[in-house]
């Protein structure tokens, strides 16, 4: 068995998770985070979870908002910081958090709309990357991500799958590298097989990521 990989834990561990599944009875994305946070802590001491369901819906990125991003900080009116406010908490819920847990499906062939609100709110010149000279570079490394996805006609990874690569790019746009994926994708038309599935490759990840507490 692989061994699992030394990490460096603050407590608590701050987790964020998200959420933007439209449905939430029977949601399969919220089931697979349910499931991955229960065994986070059982396994990690001290685990801090901050909930932020982005298919309640955000704000869409419009010409106010983008004025006051392109404003510099200091030289903001009151009504342009106004404008960041929503925003500015976004940003300072991913940095703050050491795990991700991005529980999304697949609607259409991308990520739901409520999701990709989230990431323009969060990917922002100055706050969670920056340009330099050799390019742009993310300012927020050392994090784990989790994405979690189910869907019912688009096989994650195939060349009909727009959602996860796309994710994977941005969030290595802003710094974070270290992504798992795993996803409820095949037979979800036809039963239970493909969440039962899922299922077992979350336990399998926290066994390999987060090893079972040892008993003092």
């Amino acid at each position: 068995m692989q061994a699992a990989p030394s990490r460096t834990i603050e407590q608590p561990l701050r987790v964020l998770r998200v959420d933007a599944s439209a449905r939430v009875e029977g949601s399969i994305t919220r089931q697979l985070a349910d499931r991955l946070l229960e065994g986070l802590a059982a396994r990690v001491d001290g685990v801090s979870v901050i909930r932020r369901d982005v298919a309640q819906g955000l704000p869409f990125v419009d010409a106010d908002w983008v004025a006051a991003n392109f404003t510099d900080p200091d030289a903001r009116s009151v009504a342009q910081r106004e404008t960041l406010a929503g925003s500015d908490a976004l940003v300072e819920e991913v940095k703050a958090a050491d795990v991700w847990v991005i529980a999304t499906p697949i609607y259409n062939f991308g990520v739901p709309a409520s999701l990709k609100a989230w990431i323009d709110l969060i990917a922002r010149a100055r706050a969670t990357f920056r340009y330099t000279e050799q390019g742009p570079q993310g300012l927020l490394a050392n994090k784990k991500v989790y994405i979690l996805t189910a869907t019912g006609g688009t096989e994650v990874g195939s060349a009909i799958d727009f959602a996860t690569p796309w994710l994977k790019f941005v969030l290595g746009f802003l710094g974070v590298t270290d992504v798992e994926v795993i996803a409820a994708d095949r037979g979800m038309q036809r039963g239970n097989a493909a969440r039962q599935h899922a299922l077992s490759r979350v336990d399998a990840l926290l066994e390999r990521d987060w090893p079972a507490r040892v008993a003092a």
